[in-house]
């Protein structure tokens, strides 16, 4: 018997929505919530020089652990949450379970790692603080948020003949 690997259901996982999700009806004031949540996240952004190019820069360069302490306890918090989780069996808020899948290593993680960290270096951004620093004044940021977009749909056009 044949071991394949179910890297279709890997890719298309993320797709779906949640059953109780997709027949929410919800109006627009209803988002506002993610609104502040967003603002708030940007201002915790920018106040811990998260969005600082130089910051970045000697994160690359070796230079400096104030980037890896971020990313660090940004990581250690993502590990508990995911075994509190686990661990008390916790619903979404639709009710529904929440499910965790292995996910198989492959190559094209090196390759899509090396060409997100490149761009982070050259740019001094990855996309979650693009809105903050747009928001700070740095508008040649936009140029960025354009290209990231531009990748994404690249990548969701030829998602079906890339090799996962």
């Amino acid at each position: 018997m044949e071991n394949k690997k179910n890297t279709g259901f890997e890719t298309s996982s993320l797709d779906t929505v949640g059953l109780n999700e997709s027949q929410v009806k919800t109006t627009w004031y209803q988002n506002i919530k993610y609104l502040v949540v967003g603002i708030l996240f940007g201002i915790v952004f920018v106040k811990s020089e998260v969005i600082s190019w130089f910051r970045i820069q000697e994160m690359f360069r070796l230079q400096s652990f104030h980037m890896y302490g971020i990313i660090g306890s940004a990581i250690m918090v993502g590990m508990v949450s995911i075994f509190l989780i686990k661990k008390f069996n916790v619903k979404t808020i639709y009710g529904e379970p929440i499910e965790f899948h292995p996910k198989t290593f492959n190559k094209g993680q090196i390759y899509g790692g090396l060409i997100f960290g490149l761009g982070w270096a050259i740019t001094g951004a990855c996309p979650g603080p693009l809105f903050a620093q747009i928001g700070t004044g740095a508008t040649v940021t936009v140029v960025t948020l354009l290209s990231a977009i531009a990748g994404t749909w690249v990548y969701g056009f030829f998602r079906n003949k890339l090799p996962h």
